[in-house]
């Protein structure tokens, strides 16, 4: 008796297939998550508190507790300085079972100041700041595991958001048609040329700056150049077999949306997801370069930017700025390409 022929795998199974065979594509999300699960752990690789501590025969984390100065044998009740030469030379001495600590393998953390620096600063790369120091004496290195990490997580909600509103507004629009298209058309001509720039500035002029403020004034605009795309796939899709069947048969239009033509519409959606990652990026980028982004003191790329601006001889600031951001936006744009080569149905054909 022969064989049953195997089930062919799904439209998604197919296109994952697509996708990892594009090794560039691949490995570039590899790599990818790997650096955002890092930067997510940036507690643990970078900080300027160790992670254990062992002193006069007690257990000490200073990560999930603070400890003041007179614990470790100093002088004030003031919280502990664990880069201090005075503290570091307690966790080394002998106790009654050994005093010791584990650093985290870059000792400085987001707002630490190194003020036991050897060198002025900016200071360049160092044994103890690897890759220098910025022009306030942080640790650049803990700056742009912090700074990375707060721009990823800021356009991956900038981009949920975005993608919630422009599928809401397109689908809509393309279901429905007619006036209901007509109107939301003359709406976003209109609220597309708002100067966005302007608000931003008389916003963060009146209210305080937060990166709250910041995606919501964004995604107020961020969903436009998406519903679109979902829009036009919609009007196509209404006009298929299977919608018309489903209305014959009295289906009501909100499960007609969802799961008929809206799974069926999502290719867009999905193709531009990195590339409107990497649009998030540079536009918060671009805003705290100019001052109107993050609040002062939190580590931002688009600051270490600006710094390397006015600090043109401290060339390791721009430089490995610069890096990260190439290396990341070079990461999102493979993946971007990989992904809309896999969703491509003339190359699924071939």
């Amino acid at each position: 008796m022969a064989d049953a022929p195997a089930p062919s795998p799904s439209p998604a199974r197919r296109a994952w297939l697509r996708f990892k065979r594009n090794r560039l594509g691949s490995w570039s999300l590899a790599a990818f998550c790997a650096l955002v699960l890092l930067s997510l752990c940036a507690e643990v690789i970078s900080n300027d508190k160790p992670l254990v501590v062992r002193y006069d025969g007690h257990w000490y984390f200073p990560l999930v507790q603070t400890y003041p100065e007179k614990v470790f044998g100093g002088d004030f009740n003031t919280e502990t300085d664990y880069l201090d030469p005075f503290i570091r030379q307690q966790f080394s001495q002998p106790g009654q079972t050994g005093n010791w600590a584990i650093y985290p393998p870059n000792p400085y953390g987001a707002k630490t100041i190194n003020y036991f620096a050897k060198a002025p600063n900016p200071a360049p790369p160092s044994a103890d700041n690897w890759l220098g120091t910025d022009d306030r004496g942080r640790d650049l290195l803990a700056q742009l595991i912090y700074g990375f990490r707060i721009s990823v997580l800021f356009a991956l909600a900038l981009t949920a958001v975005g993608v919630l509103l422009g599928v809401a507004a397109g689908a809509v629009q393309g279901f429905f048609g007619g006036k209901t298209d007509l109107a939301f058309q003359r709406f976003i001509e209109i609220w597309g040329s708002m100067p966005e720039l302007y608000l931003l500035i008389i916003f963060s002029a009146v209210l305080a700056p937060s990166i709250g403020l910041l995606l919501v004034l964004l995604s107020l605009f961020g969903w436009m150049g998406l519903s679109d795309y979902v829009r036009a796939e919609f009007l196509r899709n209404r006009q298929l077999d299977y919608v018309k069947g489903a209305r014959a048969l009295g289906v009501p239009n909100r499960q007609i949306i969802w799961r008929h033509i809206l799974p069926n519409s999502l290719t867009p959606v999905v193709t531009f997801l990195p590339f409107r990652m990497s649009a998030a990026i540079l536009a918060l980028t671009s805003l705290d370069f100019l001052g109107l982004g993050v609040p002062p003191g939190t580590p931002s790329l688009g600051e270490l930017l600006s710094q390397g601006k006015n600090n043109i001889d401290a060339w390791w600031i721009s430089l490995s700025t610069f890096g990260v951001l190439v290396l990341t936006l070079l990461l999102l744009t493979f993946m971007g390409d990989a992904l809309r080569d896999a969703l491509d149905p003339r190359k699924a054909d071939r």
